[in-house]
Parts: structure tokens; C-alpha cells; sequence
């Protein structure tokens, strides 16, 4: 193999696949990337068996053939290379020369024969979804992700498309996450589990425009993204989801409007007197024409209060800082309505339109 490519595109390429790189394992070759040849192009690709990323970037073809290289050493070199051309000579033995500018490196490869392969899959009829709003979807949604492997469906995230439908779950026990969207086209019903680990890294992969879309397709097992030069193949995370519906219907006796930039402020500075190995809560009350946000820690305590509009009851009820926070600053409104029943029962903060749906348990503030 002989190819000639930027060093700039390279970076950029590995960058992309290196999330797919495996970090534990006694198998050599999935520590590699493989570098193939295709028209006037490379692919490159890294694949751990669970989450497998391809991307193809232009580049003179000389020679045809394939080579896998330790993805660590090769990109780690590539990443102090001069913004020049790269040149990539194999031969028959596996060994590797690269070139670029006056400066020569000799490396040892494996076999690109023994590289898994994608699977192979039916592209002919794919969910189209723009850049930008999977981008949003997962933003809005990923925090709710769990990160423990004792509930193995809690760490992925539910996607259920129905006709022209999308609605994306996530939960970890605390709070639930859900986004709901319209899709250009009307699609047959699909109910699947992805990854929260393959979210993440396809919301830090895409560009993120409004123009340019991302094809999705299923299979029983596998979920593949489509956009621009890269494709992102991942397994399914196999189980039942949770029912949720009851709940994200629940009765609420108190709702309360507030400018959501005002509150995130507020309970910012309420964090500052929680340590880590606290769990204090932030105490909300709410009144008439504004609520009240306060905290008391070993470390000091906080007063505040804002302008609300509220319908209801007054309520004085107790939220996880942190847990709180992570919903408000992925909202993009003005204002947020907080939607809430009594000090016990869960609090969900929604659009108008169900666009966005959060729900959140309160903690016990006993005599805070």
C-alpha cells in the first residue's frame, strides 16, 4: 500500500475513530485502526465489537492494500507530524513507513485481514433526522444516562419512532429525560435501546448543522448512523425499557413559572456550600409571586429569592443541586414552568408543547 494524504485530514479522521478504540483487551488487533484503500480516498476505522467507527477522507492512491496499525502509537505520531503531506508505505511483511516533510518513521502493523469487519447492513430505507436536532436530542438528553452496569438498560437511552414520531428516553433512577420530535418522513414503528456510551460519541462527533442530515438504519441488533464521510455502527442494548407514561402524567397541584437563567444562577450559588461528600439539598418554596431558593450546610448557608407566577398551592419542597441543574441548562427557553403535586412526589418541568418532559424526585428535607 502507498498512500498520500494531509496531515491536517489524518488528525482530523482519527480524532473521529478513536472512540472505537478498545482499551482493555487481550486481542492486539482491537487496539488497532485499520487504514484501507478505496477511489482517490482511505477509510479508516476502529472497532471494539460493541461500537464500530469508519470514516473516509481524500487521499493519492498509489498503491491499493490495507494495513492495521496500533491506534495509540500511529495517531500520537501523526498528532506531532508538520501540517504537511503524509506519506504510508506498507509491504508484505506488515512494515510501515511514514514520511513527512524530512522526517521518517518505522513502524510494525498487523495484517488487515484479521481486522473485524463491520457488519453489513440494509440501507435502503433510513430514519432521516437533521445534524442539529440529534445533536440537541442527545445534549438534552445523554446527563440522564446511567452509569451503572447493574441495570444494563438504564444505560442506554429509548428511541421510539412512530409514523413521523421520535421520542428519545433516558433515566437513572434520580430523573427522567424525554425529548419529542417530528421527522420529515413517516417511518414504520421501531422500539430500540442505544448505548449511552455511542450517544456521547456521536453528539461529540457531529458537526451539529441544520442542513445536513444523519440516516439511521436498524437491525434486530444493530443501530448504524450515516453522516457526512463517517458511519457509526453499534449494538443494541438487549431488554425492556421502562414504562413511563403514568408516571410523566402524574397529578400536579402546584405549577410555578420562573426565569430559568435567574434559577440556574440562584441554585449555582446554593452548590458552592455543598461538598462532595455532602448531600444537602437545595430548598425551594413557593409563594404567591415568587419562590424562594435556600441551603444549609457545615460550610455556610444561602438566601434568595425570584420573581414567579405561580397557580396552586404553596409547596416547600427539596431538589438535588446537582441533579437539577443538569436539567435547566439544557433547556433553551426564557422560562421554565415547574410542574409539582407535594414534597414527596416527583417534579417534572416541561414545555408547552411536550417537546421537552423532565421529571425529577425530590429528597427529604426534614427540618432543613
Amino acid at each position: 500500500m502507498e498512500i498520500i494524504c494531509s496531515q491536517t485530514q489524518l488528525i482530523g479522521a482519527l480524532n473521529v475513530v478513536l472512540k472505537a478504540v478498545s482499551s482493555k483487551t487481550s486481542y492486539p488487533i482491537l487496539e488497532c485502526i485499520l487504514i484501507e484503500t478505496e477511489d482517490n480516498s482511505v477509510r479508516i476505522t476502529a472497532n471494539d465489537n460493541d461500537l464500530c467507527i469508519e470514516t473516509v477522507i481524500p487521499a493519492a492512491v498509489n498503491k491499493v492494500g490495507r494495513i492495521a496499525l496500533n491506534a495509540r502509537m500511529f495517531s500520537d505520531l501523526v498528532r506531532k507530524l508538520p501540517p504537511n503531506d503524509v506519506v504510508i508505505t506498507t509491504d508484505d511483511t506488515f512494515a510501515v513507513s511514514i514520511v513527512c516533510g524530512k522526517a521518517k518513521f518505522a513502524l510494525r502493523g498487523l495484517s488487515g485481514e484479521e481486522f473485524p469487519k463491520p457488519l453489513a447492513y440494509d440501507n435502503t430505507n433510513p430514519v432521516v433526522i437533521s445534524q442539529f436536532t440529534l445533536k440537541e436530542l442527545i445534549r438534552q438528553t445523554i446527563f440522564a444516562v446511567s452509569a451503572n452496569e447493574s441495570s444494563r438498560v438504564m444505560t442506554g437511552e429509548y428511541f421510539e419512532i412512530d409514523g413521523n414520531r421520535l421520542r428519545v428516553t433516558a433515566l437513572d433512577g434520580f430523573r427522567v429525560s424525554i425529548r419529542n420530535v417530528e421527522l420529515r418522513g413517516s417511518y414504520d414503528k421501531h422500539n430500540v435501546i442505544v448505548p449511552g456510551k455511542t450517544l456521547g460519541e456521536i453528539g461529540k462527533i457531529l458537526s451539529g448543522e441544520m442542513d445536513e442530515d444523519v440516516r439511521i438504519c436498524f437491525d434486530d441488533r444493530n443501530i448504524i448512523f450515516e453522516f457526512d464521510n463517517t458511519i457509526v455502527h453499534s449494538r443494541l442494548i438487549d431488554g425492556k425499557y421502562f414504562v413511563i407514561d403514568s408516571m410523566i402524567n402524574a397529578e400536579c397541584d402546584t405549577k410555578v413559572t420562573v426565569n430559568r437563567r435567574e434559577l440556574i444562577d440562584s441554585i449555582d450559588r446554593a452548590s458552592l456550600f455543598v461538598k462532595e461528600t455532602e448531600k444537602k439539598p437545595v430548598v425551594v418554596e413557593v409563594f404567591e409571586n415568587y419562590i424562594t431558593v435556600s441551603i444549609n450546610t457545615q460550610s455556610g448557608s444561602m438566601y434568595d429569592e425570584i420573581i414567579a407566577e405561580r397557580d396552586g398551592n404553596d409547596l416547600r419542597i427539596g431538589f438535588t443541586p446537582k441533579f437539577l441543574l443538569d436539567i435547566l441548562r439544557v433547556v433553551d427557553d426564557d422560562t421554565v414552568t415547574l410542574f409539582m403535586h407535594n414534597a414527596k412526589n416527583p417534579c417534572f418541568i416541561r414545555a408547552n408543547d411536550d417537546s421537552y418532559i423532565y421529571m425529577l424526585l425530590p429528597v427529604n428535607i426534614g427540618a432543613h
